[in-house]
This record gives structure tokens, sequence and C-alpha cells, in this order.
């Protein structure tokens, strides 16, 4: 992902998550951090036919990783975008040397954890109320050694 996406990547976001989408702010702060010799985060973006129709993100800090977020299109949902996205989150966390990769995910999101899972994301606890306004909760889940988990999956292309 690089700053000239932010605009199409937001419109994407305000459609997934109407009530608690990230703000351009939000990503640009990210994006600072995501470049040069002491980079600790990595975006990408999905795109088909110039449109993007994912993005995901990566934060880490010392050898733990954080998925910051990963979005599918709605009409691009259960086509492995999602695994592709995860594959490569897995792959920035090893070169990063995480040693483990933690996430949350909205606890009525159930065909996110099922990926998440099949990756080897296992459920360690609860954040209440975490994702606002709408008070839902957020299921914290735990992988180690993502270097493990890799899938080998193709598809859509997908740029940092």
């Amino acid at each position: 992902m690089r700053w000239w996406d932010i605009d199409r990547v937001l419109e994407l976001e305000k459609d997934l998550f109407p009530e608690d989408a990230w703000s351009r702010g939000m990503f640009w702060s990210e994006l600072a951090h995501a470049r040069g010799d002491g980079a600790t985060r990595r975006y990408l973006v999905a795109e088909d036919d110039g449109r993007i129709v994912g993005y995901a993100g990566l934060a880490s800090a010392g050898d733990l990783g954080d998925v910051q977020t990963i979005a599918v299109a709605r009409d691009q949902q259960g086509t492995g975008l999602g695994a592709r996205l995860l594959t490569e989150l897995l792959r920035a966390a090893t070169a990063f040397e995480c040693a483990e990769v933690m996430l949350e995910c909205r606890v009525d999101n159930t065909r996110a954890q099922k990926l998440y899972e099949r990756f080897g994301f296992a459920p360690i606890g609860f954040r209440r109320g975490y994702y606002q306004p709408g008070n839902v909760d957020a299921l914290v889940m735990r992988l180690t050694d993502p270097s493990s988990s890799l899938e080998d999956v193709q598809g859509t292309e997908i740029n940092g």
C-alpha cells in the first residue's frame, strides 16, 4: 500500500466497516512506519483490473507481530483473497523475525475466525466492547511460529 492508494482503500473500508472504519490519518500514520531501514509495518493492497479489492496490514514490535487489518471486497469474499493477504502478512512477520502473531477479530465474524484457525491461530481471550461505537467484543487470537503456517496461494495481484 502506498499513499496514493489511501482514498480507494477508504472507500472499501467505509463499505465494509461503516461503524468503526479507520480514518485517513490512521492509514497515513501506519504507512509512515512502513518504509526504510527501520520499517515496522507492512501494508498491502490487492487489485483486480485496477480496482482495490482488498488490503491488509501488519505491525511488528520486537518478536511480536500484530495483524492490524484485513479487508476483502464483498464480491471477492470466498475467493481465497483473504488467505492470500494473510499469507503475505505472515511472510512479512517472518521477515520481521516475529516469534508470534496476534490479532483481534469481531466475535460475530465467524468467516474470518475460520480463516485464522486454518492458518493455526488459536483463541486466547476476549476484549469486551473493543469495536466501537457498536460495543462489539473482540476475540483475541495468537499464532506461534508464523513461518510454519504459510500457504502457497495464487491469484489476485497483491502489492506493497
